[in-house]
């Protein structure tokens, strides 16, 4: 797996990877990380994938690390 670009944010890190038919694309905050996985054939290129990852994906997907770190910390 080899990463072969990034999409700027303020409060995530997000890398996209391509491994064998697949584009990973990994949002990273704090202690969590949450990966999404395309097919190559079907995004048709980085380019398109990043204008799939628009500001309501990333927004949704901000929502899910608040719900993921409210039950972590809860463990606690």
């Amino acid at each position: 797996m080899r990463i072969i670009d990034s999409i700027p944010h303020h409060s995530m890190t997000i890398s996209i990877f391509q491994m064998n038919d697949k584009y990973q694309v990994k949002f990273e905050a704090g202690p969590m990380e949450q990966i999404f996985k395309f097919s190559v054939e079907e995004v048709k290129g980085v380019e398109n994938l990043k204008k799939m990852i628009h500001e309501d994906f990333i927004e949704k997907t901000r929502l899910r690390f608040n719900e993921m770190f409210m039950s972590m910390k809860e463990l606690s």
